[in-house]
């Protein structure tokens, strides 16, 4: 299998890591400790396409593919998570659902302002009651004259507040389980959709992370994404897409860990040396690189896979599970070759371990992640 890059994604690369470099760089600790929503950089980031990564080029996207989307996520979160996952939500499981099963009438109406950063995505699924088990969700879409009403509540919904558009997963059939959810657009402005305050959280916190509740929410029938009963299958899709995303996140994080664990270790002496010279901090630094490079090709060959249009699922959940179990031991590790140290918040490792912790949680916990597999390889 090549594993090299196209001259096209080294484009990618080369174009994320000025934009992560110049412009989140700098940013992160302040984004951390101010609890702030980098709504410049995510600015910044449409001019330079990366809001339409996943968007073609018909729609006023970049139209590129999924190892594409993965680099520009790792680059960014290599420095700030918070921000690379705002742009990974709204890239994947928020605008991509729009791209593969939405309507000509919606694809227009939506994707130009969605991949010019007009518009932020978010993805509505996971409910108070409902996170694990997904098919079981209580919101409920009820006919009336023009289309539909919403009712129900979200809860842990990425980039709330800030979004403009909110897929939104709902049941048109209660009690059918997965075979009566159903898919909608919503409009960030309707009036019947309300959004709670931020989460104060242990980590990723420059993201806008919040309940949704709708009331009476109207929708038009022209609103609905898909068929009815088709928005279990739409929300697995766009899951199986997002944990490329996460992956990419968790490769990123540890990367930027490493990095600075390397580069403090030059410079950190003890016994009259460099840390680094020392076979303890060798044998360290050396097992996180072997981590991150498996978890970078699982992450790129699920999105090889998806890019192709094959079977990815089950090396999506994959990818998602080891990426993040070993951004999760990798940022531990780098934090304890800073010694005292690097349990100072005036130090990134602090941020790093709190925003790899997420990692583990979203798009799927990762004890869903072995169950997915499990399943999937019952099945050949």
């Amino acid at each position: 299998m090549d594993l090299a890059l196209s001259p096209e994604q080294q484009e990618v690369r080369t174009l994320a890591r000025e934009f992560a470099e110049r412009e989140v760089k700098p940013r992160a600790d302040a984004i951390d400790h101010n609890s702030e929503f980098p709504r410049d950089l995510v600015d910044k980031a449409a001019r330079l396409g990366l809001l339409g990564v996943l968007v073609p080029d018909a729609y006023g996207g970049a139209g590129l593919d999924h190892v594409s989307f993965a680099i520009f996520v790792e680059e960014v979160a290599r420095f700030c998570a918070s921000t690379a996952v705002i742009l990974d939500v709204h890239n994947s499981v928020g605008t991509e659902p729009v791209v593969i099963f939405g309507s000509e009438e919606q694809k227009g109406r939506w994707l130009p302002d969605l991949a010019q950063g007009k518009k932020l995505a978010a993805f509505a699924l996971t409910e108070p009651e409902a996170g694990s088990d997904a098919a079981h969700l209580k919101t409920t879409a009820t006919r009336s004259d023009r289309g539909y009403l919403l009712n129900g509540t979200k809860i842990f919904i990425t980039n709330a507040g800030e979004a403009g558009l909110y897929v939104v997963m709902a049941s048109t059939r209660p009690g059918s389980g997965a075979d009566g959810i159903t898919a909608f657009l919503v409009d960030g402005d309707n009036p019947g959709l309300k959004v709670g305050p931020k989460f104060k959280k242990m980590g990723l916190n420059g993201s806008a992370i919040a309940e949704v509740y709708m009331e009476n929410c109207a929708v038009d029938e022209a609103d609905r994404l898909g068929n009815e009963g088709q928005g279990f299958r739409i929300a697995m899709r766009a899951l199986d897409s997002g944990r490329i995303g996460i992956s990419a996140q968790a490769v990123g994080l540890a990367q930027g860990a490493l990095d600075d664990a390397v580069a403090y270790a030059r410079e950190r002496k003890q016994f009259g040396k460099p840390i680094g010279e020392l076979q303890t901090i060798q044998n360290k630094v050396a097992d996180m690189a072997v981590k991150i490079r498996a978890a970078r090709w699982m992450t790129w060959k699920a999105s090889a896979l998806c890019d192709a249009g094959l079977p990815f699922t089950r090396e999506a959940s994959m990818a998602k599970l080891f990426a993040t179990d070993a951004a999760m031991e990798i940022t531990l590790d780098a934090l304890q070759v800073f010694g005292g140290y690097g349990y100072l918040e005036e130090y990134p490792m602090a941020r790093r371990v709190r925003d790899a912790k997420a990692c583990q949680i979203y798009e799927g916990t990762n004890q869903v992640q072995r169950v997915v597999i499990a399943r999937e390889l019952e099945r050949v």
